[in-house]
């Protein structure tokens, strides 16, 4: 696996190889942009609710591509293996700065409109790029075309796999796939084992067996962190989440993980999450404490969902663009960033408490959201808002005492 470090210039040895013997004729305008980049979604599946899923992914390949690859001097490589209309590719040629991008779409039909919209990069390159090629497009099963990409030794600095459901079956071939050092795009649909509905196909995908909990938004993006991190290690790596991204509409829980070379022999970040029904609160088990979970252990085992130095990096990276403070189908990267990045305290336990459930223990109406947080960092705890779920705190204050808190705050007590 070490010999994944090196990988050979792609855009020399890509079959199929994509001619381009001619100057296309210019494509025809359409009204669809992200960002500034304008394509045509033509009958292929878009929603423009999931652009800021596209920008985060935009965001950490530009970083990576920047400061975080082995080789900086080597091409920076992206492949979309489930790209649809060629949205996501495009943006990653024109706004990631991808040196080539594989567009990959299992669908032949969706042929002419990638090509359309990759061809409008192709118009837009200055002239001395005019013959250089940046782009394929195929049409093949991902896992197959990940796969061969693997056996023909051409590894790549960002692989984005945008899947529908919970099949989590390409997940293997496409680290195989990927560089060491390199941005692993995972996606998954599946809300129904995320919510514990589905406990055979999530152990069956993810190695998870998952129950009904109260906050079953977070339960998902950990459920695919996981899995990605059993897969790396039964290749001989590990993983190490960037940020982990949920989307109400769908829902679609999308987490991005970079591959990293050995295997991890810390168990500390891989472990069991647990409920009580009976006090709500939420503790984490590891490995060696299964025979002895019981309610009333606070000790934690189970990692953050982001890597919050990434995250301001991203932040930063949005502002210098003009993206922290506009609002792309009602989602101020800014604002979401920001939230992510408080996620991150290492403080902070798996899952969330929800308002109403700390009210309906404590017998008063739900107190000012920022008002419970306030007061609870007062107390010396760890909180903030959650962008995984609305009117939700994540805190390392045991429920009991926000119980207290929120009497405080209406006088009862």
């Amino acid at each position: 696996m070490a010999a994944a470090a090196t990988a050979i210039s792609l855009p020399h040895s890509v079959s199929p190889p994509l001619q381009v013997t001619r100057r296309r004729p210019a494509p025809p305008a359409c009204s669809h942009s992200e960002r500034g980049v304008s394509f045509d979604p033509g009958s292929a599946f878009y929603r423009s609710d999931s652009a800021a899923g596209r920008d985060l992914a935009i965001l950490a390949a530009t970083l990576h591509r920047r400061h975080g690859r082995l080789d900086p001097s080597a091409p920076f490589l992206c492949l979309d293996a489930m790209c649809g209309c060629g949205v996501r590719a495009l943006r990653y040629l024109a706004q990631a700065g991808a040196d080539f991008v594989w567009a990959n779409d299992a669908n032949e039909a969706l042929r002419p409109i990638i090509l359309t919209n990759l061809s409008r990069f192709e118009r837009g390159s200055p002239p001395a790029e005019a013959g250089r090629r940046r782009w394929v497009v195929s049409h093949n099963d991902a896992t197959r075309l990940l796969a061969e990409r693997y056996l023909r030794r051409e590894y790549f600095d960002v692989i984005d796999v945008d899947s529908f459901g919970g099949d989590a079956a390409y997940v293997r071939a496409a680290l195989l796939a990927l560089k060491i050092g390199g941005l692993l795009y995972l996606t998954s649909t599946d809300w129904r084992s995320a919510r514990g509905y589905g406990s055979r196909s999530s152990l069956s995908s993810y190695g998870a067996y998952v129950r009904p909990m109260p906050y079953p938004n977070e339960v998902g993006l950990r459920m695919v962190i996981g899995g990605a991190a059993r897969e790396a290690a039964l290749l001989g790596f590990h993983i190490r989440p960037v940020f982990s991204y949920f989307a109400y509409h769908g829902p679609i829980y999308r987490v991005m993980v970079q591959l990293c070379n050995g295997k991890d022999n810390d168990s500390s970040n891989y472990g069991f999450i647990s409920h009580c029904k009976s006090c709500g609160q939420s503790q984490t088990f590891g490995f060696d404490e299964l025979g002895r979970i019981s309610c009333g252990c606070t000790d934690r085992t189970v990692g953050p969902l982001h890597d919050a130095s990434f995250l301001t990096e991203m932040r930063s990276l949005a502002d210098e663009w003009g993206w922290a403070y506009t609002s792309e189908n009602g989602v101020t990267l800014e604002k979401l960033l920001s939230m992510m990045i408080e996620e991150s305290d290492p403080r902070l336990p798996p899952g969330y408490i929800r308002l109403d459930e700390i009210s309906r223990r404590a017998k008063v109406n739900s107190p000012p959201l920022s008002t419970l947080i306030n007061s609870l960092r007062k107390e010396g705890f760890s909180a903030c808002r959650s962008h995984i779920g609305t009117n939700v705190i994540k805190t390392n204050c045991p429920i009991s005492s926000c119980i207290n808190v929120a009497r405080e705050i209406r006088n009862l007590r």
